[in-house]
């Protein structure tokens, strides 16, 4: 496993690393998009019944709470156009995708508050089963059909399990990078692994070598609730704008070699209830 450690930048860096990020990236394929942006993201959540409500609502507090952090606001600051448009997904089995908040364009500490706030007034709910290859085919076909013209596009997806309904997710991810589009990843690991759940041990590693993908992916994997708003807010600057805030955190990246099974939540799923 390949880790580098980020520390603070200064402007002229931050914009120099986002600008790097942005180099080389593919067109968008469609003439839709009329409204330049810095980064056209999406939050990709994760829904599924192995997160208990605690953890639900935990989630979307740390959402709401990252994207009106003086953190993100100031990261905002460093792009060409100081904005950048969001959209939040809900998702679980291979049919369960919902987009909860459609996208809006963030400049500044009122509009991040009217997303925050539309992230808080949805009502929890909970669905069967997990699609991570649905929500990444989701959320690139939201960025493929948006008004957004962004220097990157970004799909940032938490959960807390591995792929086990809807198309192989090695394939999905390769199909969506090759769209121009980055995918992140929070894994949550908030939980000690139960033979009678469908677990496994390092989810993170799952993440590295079979979620994220595209120039500079990374994984920012979350082991306790105290850990969950500090790596939410860590995760968006640095999608922003490259920039990690104070208490700098161990970013992971993609490593060179396989280390798991890009199908094992499908097989735990056979070997469990055969379907």
């Amino acid at each position: 496993m390949s880790c580098v450690r980020l520390w603070t930048a200064t402007v002229g860096l931050a914009c120099a690393l986002a600008l790097s990020v942005c180099v080389g990236a593919p067109a968008r394929a469609q003439g839709s998009a009329v409204e330049p942006v810095d980064v056209e993201l999406v939050l990709a959540v994760d829904i599924s019944y192995s997160m208990d409500l605690d953890e639900l609502a935990l989630q979307r507090d740390g959402y709401s709470r990252a994207v009106t952090s003086p953190e993100f606001l100031n990261a905002l600051k460093l792009g060409p156009h100081g904005r950048v448009a969001l959209a939040y997904v809900e998702w679980a089995g291979a049919e369960e995708q919902k987009l909860v908040v459609d996208w809006m364009v963030v400049g500044g500490a009122a509009d991040a508050a009217r997303f925050a706030e539309a992230i808080r007034a949805a009502p929890l709910r909970r669905v069967y089963r997990t699609s991570i290859s649905g929500a990444m085919e989701f959320s690139a076909d939201l960025l493929d059909r948006n008004r957004f013209k962004g220097l990157r596009r970004v799909i940032d997806i938490s959960g807390d399990g591995t792929n086990n309904q809807g198309p192989m997710v090695e394939p999905t991810r390769d199909a969506v990078v090759k769209r121009g589009i980055t995918i992140n990843g929070l894994p949550l690991m908030l939980k000690e692994p139960a033979g009678s759940m469908l677990d496994i041990g390092q989810l993170d590693i799952y993440y590295e070598d079979c979620v994220i993908g595209g120039p500079g992916a990374f994984v920012i994997p979350v082991r306790g609730t105290h850990e969950f708003a500090d790596a939410i807010k860590t995760k968006l600057v640095l999608e922003v704008a490259g920039v990690v805030p104070p208490k700098p955190q161990m970013i992971h990246r993609a490593a060179d070699q396989k280390r798991v099974s890009c199908t094992i939540g499908e097989r735990m799923w056979m070997e469990r209830w055969g379907n």
